[in-house]
């Protein structure tokens, strides 16, 4: 691994760190990066699948061959903008509605629905954490609830669609990959830490509007660069 090698790949390792369990999707910020960096090999795409989960492994190749480029990605950042204002301005609507205040009072039916709403994510740029956030919102849960069931539910999830994904592109993979994708996993596991560990106090006592806002700004950044011809998003 080259020293350019190593830049792109401890770049692409902080953006999943920081988005994965944000309501922005890592999987749009991982696309729109390597577009950036140049880095859209079938190999790179191995490295930047990291929530498709049962449901994935039945629409993979549709998906990767549709949605996987900026455009898509930048729309999909738009309308999940929309949905987290909705679901903010319902859930303060309808406080007496949320009757989940923690992770231990959940039933199976509520983990269930959650997990429902978490197959939105097979869209990149919707984000597997936001799904389930505003999808557990939606069904009652306490910001706060619906945040650290997220966490939860990430680690079934990603560990799955990781191992397939590399079980999978295992001819292209080859022991020499090995500190490319350690170096990734290593700095995206550190910087994931010290975002998780913000967002919890975070949501004890703010919204995810400023999420929406920001979905919206940098989908319509990336619209708008595209349509110009300013950046050439690869895809």
């Amino acid at each position: 691994m080259d020293a350019h090698s190593a830049i792109v790949v401890v770049i692409l390792g902080l953006v999943e760190g920081i988005t994965e369990f944000l309501p922005i999707s890592s999987t749009g910020h991982l696309i729109l990066a390597a577009s950036l960096l140049g880095w859209v090999s079938d190999k790179a795409k191995v490295f930047e699948i990291a929530i498709q989960a049962i449901l994935g492994l039945l629409f993979a190749s549709a998906i990767k061959r549709w949605l996987f480029a900026p455009v898509p990605v930048a729309l999909a950042f738009i309308v999940g903008a929309l949905v987290i204002f909705w679901a903010e301005a319902w859930q303060k609507r309808s406080a007496q509605h949320v009757r989940i205040h923690h992770v231990d009072d959940m039933r199976a039916s509520d983990a269930l629905k959650v997990g429902i709403a978490q197959a939105f994510a097979l869209i990149p740029g919707t984000s597997r954490s936001g799904a389930s956030i505003i999808g557990g919102m939606l069904f009652g849960l306490s910001r706060a609830a619906a945040t650290e069931f997220s966490f939860f539910l990430a680690i079934p999830t990603l560990l799955a669609a990781t191992a397939y994904e590399l079980y999978k592109n295992r001819a292209l993979l080859s022991l020499s990959d090995a500190p490319t994708f350690g170096l990734g996993l290593a700095v995206a596991f550190v910087s994931a830490l010290m975002v998780v560990r913000w967002l919890l106090r975070y949501v004890g006592g703010h919204s995810f509007v400023p999420f929406a806002w920001y979905r919206v700004v940098f989908g319509a950044l990336v619209l708008v660069t595209a349509w110009g011809g300013w950046v050439n998003w690869s895809g």
